[in-house]
């Protein structure tokens, strides 16, 4: 795995600085009380500050997202940032955190690379005063506010799962191709996988579960040796936009284009050529960009009050409504979309 050199660290670490010496004050921007706006929990402030931090930076699912996150603080009248490592491991993303603390961001909104390795560097946030959104993928709950969920763990796992059955007949070996090892989402989908397969798919096979590090060329390589490894691979499910992307470019090219299914979580401007060359039949995702859009508005409604993370606390999202505050300060997005040659067109993220 790559690991972010110190130069890089020390550059994306000053550029936060630079973002958000606007708000270098004693305590963390409240922006503001609330007011009946009609866009979210509470009223649009200048004074919010808003941060996101990314698994890593160059991932297409995340500058989606990210995308989102802008969208909803412009809307509200805030600041918006982004910053984050350039690998997904698990305490790469400590120091950014730490910056934004220091700085006195309003809020922090991440997808957490580990759910315990960046609990420290949370917590210190939380204690003074910015409030803690994860998104897409949670740390263990104490160390944040609210999780923003894309969707439920076992819809997810399941319409994969599924998929994969279709597309081989119900019969065969399949693999998985995951990000990384102590990613919480995908652990989370692996272990229902598992599960599902066992109860409903008994002649399905799992052979294999490797790691592309949501690195485009680990997982292109994870790909192949897959297919040298099991020569009797009938599918490939891959729970991650980078892992997907990178399996279908392998396979577009191979001799098992048409043979080994692929199936798992993409965009679809990243996948419609290999939807379109008949590499990939369907694959799944939630919007990224109302993942975000939804996340940073749940940082506001905390920002503001409107919420505090409490089970039954509601607040509005803008565009997407109203949303509540589920068991364990969960706040889900909903069901994921089937992607394939019926629908792709019509989806531009």
């Amino acid at each position: 795995m790559r690991t972010i050199s110190r130069r890089t660290a020390v550059i994306g670490a000053a550029a936060l600085t630079v973002a958000l010496a606007v708000t270098g004050c004693s305590k963390a921007s409240t922006g503001g009380s609330s007011s009946d706006t009609g866009t979210s929990g509470g009223g649009g402030s200048s004074n919010l500050n808003v941060v996101f931090i990314p698994k890593n930076l160059g991932n297409p699912y995340f500058d989606a997202s990210d995308a989102g996150g802008k969208a909803a603080v412009g809307e509200l009248g805030g600041k918006y940032s982004q910053v984050g490592p350039q690998t997904a491991s698990p305490d790469a993303q400590v120091q950014y955190i730490n910056t934004a603390a220091q700085q006195h961001a309003s809020a922090i909104v991440i997808s957490a690379n580990d759910p315990k390795a960046i609990g420290d560097a949370l917590t210190q946030a939380k204690q003074g005063g910015t409030k803690v959104v994860t998104f897409d993928s949670d740390t263990d709950p104490q160390y944040r506010d609210v999780f923003v969920n894309q969707a439920s763990p076992d819809g997810i796992a399941k319409a994969q799962v599924d998929g994969i059955a279709k597309q081989i007949g119900d019969s065969g070996e399949i693999a998985i191709l995951s990000a990384a090892a102590n990613a919480t989402n995908q652990n989370a989908w692996i272990a229902l996988m598992k599960k599902d397969l066992a109860a409903d798919h008994p002649n399905i096979k799992l052979v294999d579960t490797v790691y592309g590090n949501d690195d485009d060329q680990t997982s292109f390589d994870k790909t192949a040796a897959l297919l040298q490894t099991h020569p009797n691979l009938k599918g490939i499910i891959s729970p991650t936009t980078v892992g997907i992307a990178a399996a279908a470019r392998y396979l577009s090219t191979s001799d098992k284009k048409g043979k080994v299914a692929l199936t798992g979580l993409g965009t679809p401007n990243q996948m419609k050529e290999y939807v379109k060359d008949g590499t990939v039949k369907e694959f799944y995702l939630w919007n990224p960009t109302d993942l975000g859009y939804l996340a940073a508005f749940t940082a506001a409604a905390l920002v503001d009050g409107t919420i505090t993370g409490k089970e039954g606390d509601t607040f509005k999202a803008g565009r997407l409504g109203e949303y509540k505050v589920g068991a364990n300060g969960e706040v889900l997005l909903g069901d994921p979309t089937a992607f394939n040659s019926s629908n792709i067109d019509k989806f531009n993220f």
